[in-house]
């Protein structure tokens, strides 16, 4: 049973909507020879001394902007690190920003696959926006390396072909919801659990993982609940929760809504005992900073970050991100982003090929399977790249709130990890 208010039900609308439209795509069919090169799908020529263009697209304003502002400074990291260059050619890298919403990754999209000098995009953090953003990106050849995405339906199995294009170097969410599942039941000691979401591809798919798994190991799945994004009064919906008294409150949405939930969980009669736990979305310091002193001991479940789960040249990266930036990482996807950065260069220059004219020539398509065939040691752990384009292996890890100082953020000191 899932309970659905009507602000919710409109995002729901607007999701189909837009999946059916991304469903009457397909991916393009017109072979090209250019410069000597030939491919399936189109050559791009890129002349002599002139940039190569990489597009991003990343929430990169509104409350859940350390998602996406993160994952473009780890791109970036990645860039410098080959001194802005690739096969021979300065890098231009032209970011769009998606809102984290589908409205915002259809946009995005539609003004990356509408410049012609887009070789290749990364991107984006949130999977709202990938859903509709990722078909209109390969309609138009382009390869989307996404970097925090990881709702599974977008890697999955039976995907439709409008998404070949896409691959990622985030886990999908199939992992994250089952180890949550484990963790709450096992660890936390929760026989019932509330799954609640705000609609967005993420958070719906990742509550319906752990809760299938939490059920199969024996614990009890109360009603699911749903709040919209921009929903300011949560009383009516803990209030209906309450009723159930549940061991615990399942609620991996994003930074505004989670904020209300949790600060107005603290005024519900019944939901003493109840223990709220977040997903990746809240790992930034906008969070504590919109939560306030109720921060405290609140939990978020997330991949393991931490230096000895990620691949050896992670500190040296974070090294030269805090460098660049003036700052340490304000989330946790900034390495995802750079190996993302790392599977474009290493493809484009393993693709791009010299015409007779000085030109840099690339297939799309040979771009496409140079990507799909990335194994590397990447600064977030191993990547390889699977058939429907999953990258990355999962670690999983709890994370706990110690401040309602938004300065004192640093992940694994504020939050702190307490599992593994």
């Amino acid at each position: 049973m899932i309970r659905l208010p009507i602000a919710a039900a409109r995002s729901f609308a607007l999701t189909g909507l837009l999946a059916a439209s991304s469903a009457a795509l397909s991916p393009p069919a017109i072979a090209a020879t250019a410069g000597g090169v030939t491919d399936d799908i189109g050559v791009i020529r890129i002349p002599k001394g002139a940039p190569i263009t990489i597009g991003g697209y990343w929430v990169i304003s509104g409350p859940d902007t350390a998602l996406g502002t993160d994952s473009m400074r780890g791109a970036k990291v990645a860039f410098a690190d080959q001194k802005n260059m690739v096969a021979g050619h300065p890098i231009n890298f032209v970011v769009e920003d998606d809102g984290c919403n589908a409205e915002g990754g259809q946009t995005a999209a539609t003004k990356l696959a509408a410049n012609p000098s887009i070789v290749l995009v990364l991107g984006p953090a949130c999977s709202s926006a990938a859903t509709p953003a990722a078909p209109i990106l390969w309609k138009a050849g382009i390869t989307d390396i996404g970097t925090a995405s990881s709702a599974p339906s977008l890697t999955a199995p039976d995907r439709k072909p409008d998404y070949d294009g896409f691959l990622r170097t985030i886990p999908s969410d199939l992992g994250q919801g089952k180890a949550d599942a484990s963790w709450l039941y096992t660890k936390l000691g929760a026989k019932s659990v509330v799954p609640l979401h705000d609609g967005s591809p993420y958070a719906q798919q990742l509550a319906a993982v752990m809760a299938k798994n939490f059920a199969e190991l024996g614990g009890k799945v109360l009603p699911t609940e749903a709040v919209a994004p921009t929903d300011v009064d949560m009383h009516p919906v803990l209030t209906r929760i309450a009723t159930e008294k549940p061991d615990a409150i399942y609620m991996p949405v994003f930074v505004a809504a989670a904020a209300q939930l949790l600060r107005q969980s603290k005024e519900i009669p019944g939901l003493e005992k109840t223990t709220l736990v977040g997903g990746g979305s809240l790992m930034a310091p906008e969070f504590i900073s919109a939560v306030g002193p109720s921060i405290v001991g609140f939990r978020i479940c997330y991949p393991d970050v931490s230096p000895d789960a990620m691949g050896k040249a992670y500190p040296q990266m974070v090294a030269e991100y805090t460098k660049m930036f003036g700052e340490a990482p304000i989330s946790g996807y900034h390495g995802n982003a750079y190996d993302a950065a790392v599977i474009a260069i290493k493809a484009i220059e393993k693709v791009a090929k010299t015409g007779p004219d000085g030109a840099t020539y690339i297939g799309r398509k040979a771009l496409r399977d140079a990507a799909f065939a990335s194994a590397f040691d990447g600064v977030s752990g191993p990547i390889k790249c699977g058939e429907h384009g999953d990258c990355a292996t999962f670690k999983p890890a709890v994370y706990e709130f110690v401040s309602s100082d938004p300065s004192t953020f640093k992940i694994g000191t504020n939050p702190k990890a307490i599992f593994p």
